[in-house]
């Protein structure tokens, strides 16, 4: 069965930096497009950041285009997010999850595996 754990979670100051991991096990992450959601107290998950199999294309919600930067070491068998000049709206539980469709999609119904979530606490 596929397993997918997040990591890079923690409290941080407005401003401040996370680099969050997403890690699989029992499959090939470079076998998939990989997106990261995210989920607020009392919200609905929500798309954050999304990239292609090979890593030529990326995705972004508005609300961090330009502060977060998806990449992966296929490697390592691992994607990665970079979250920067983070704010206090930022912080929720960050999930990593798997799309079986080839094409670049938002909807958390589009992705078969997911984390556990890493929790992120932006303070103010």
């Amino acid at each position: 069965q596929v397993q997918i754990d997040e990591s890079g979670g923690g409290v941080v100051q407005a401003g401040g930096s996370l680099r969050l991991s997403c890690a699989a096990s029992r499959t090939r992450l470079s076998t998939y497009g990989v997106g990261w959601f995210r989920q607020a107290p009392g919200k609905e998950r929500e798309f954050v950041a999304g990239i292609s199999r090979s890593g030529d294309s990326t995705y972004y919600a508005d609300l961090v285009k330009g502060r977060f930067i998806i990449s992966r070491d296929n490697a390592k068998n691992t994607v990665y997010v970079q979250m920067n000049d983070l704010r206090p709206e930022d912080t929720g539980d960050y999930y990593c999850a798997v799309r079986l469709i080839p094409v670049h999609t938002t909807s958390t119904k589009d992705y078969k595996y997911w984390g556990q979530g890493t929790q992120v606490t932006v303070a103010s």
